[in-house]
């Protein structure tokens, strides 16, 4: 089992989408980055397995987790092995509080999805094509809630699309395409900063078309 999981993570210019990598303890591929991971037990589901390993190498619970693909190429390990892949989504706001229990790992780093190192067996072609999916999969669904706080105001939203998409997104096409669906449901509270008063959001769990 492996899991690709994204989520934002803060950098000095801006939030940047990211996965965690756990650098590998024994052989092969000792000491180089691999996406987090283990072997399915024989009593265990593979949903199960997956938030197990997860939990295990990186004390990271996602808010979104589903089955990506299964890879087999004889050639991906020194031995025949089958990975069944998961690809999560994790709030940026829980990463920091699930990382501070006592007795999670060490060997657990953050990297930005477009700069990712040489990974162990075939953990980039995984990345990539986890990738592909989100970003794919980002214009039609609902898929960002996994990546927000329950409610969110719409410069918020558009940080993740731009930040999954890796690309900027005009401001005013942005609301005006949202605000003309059903997919969010405006809240009484608002957010206030150095700006005005920017309202608060939540997605509609009764729409699943945002039409972007």
């Amino acid at each position: 089992m492996s899991t690709v999981i994204f989520s934002l993570r803060p950098e000095p210019d801006a939030h940047r989408l990211m996965i965690p990598l756990v650098r590998r303890t024994r052989q092969p591929h000792l000491e180089q980055w691999a996406l987090p991971g283990g072997w399915l037990d024989t009593a265990e589901g593979l949903q199960d397995a997956a938030s197990r390993t997860l939990a295990e190498t990186t004390a990271l619970a996602p808010s979104f987790l589903e089955q990506l693909y299964t890879f087999g190429d004889v050639d991906r390990s020194p031995t025949r092995v089958v990975s069944v892949v998961y690809w999560a989504l994790l709030r940026s706001d829980l990463v920091d509080a699930q990382r501070a229990v006592q007795g999670a790992p060490e060997n657990v780093e953050w990297f930005d999805v477009d700069d990712l190192p040489e990974l162990a067996f075939d953990h980039n072609r995984i990345a990539d094509y986890a990738l592909w999916r989100l970003r794919n999969k980002v214009g039609y669904s609902r898929i960002a809630a996994g990546l927000l706080p329950d409610e969110f105001t719409l410069s918020e939203l558009r940080e993740v699309y731009e930040s999954v998409l890796g690309r900027r997104l005009d401001p005013s096409n942005f609301r005006r395409l949202l605000e003309g669906s059903e997919a969010l449901v405006p809240t009484e509270s608002f957010r206030t900063g150095k700006h005005r008063p920017a309202r608060l959001f939540r997605y509609n769990a009764e729409a699943e078309d945002l039409g972007l």
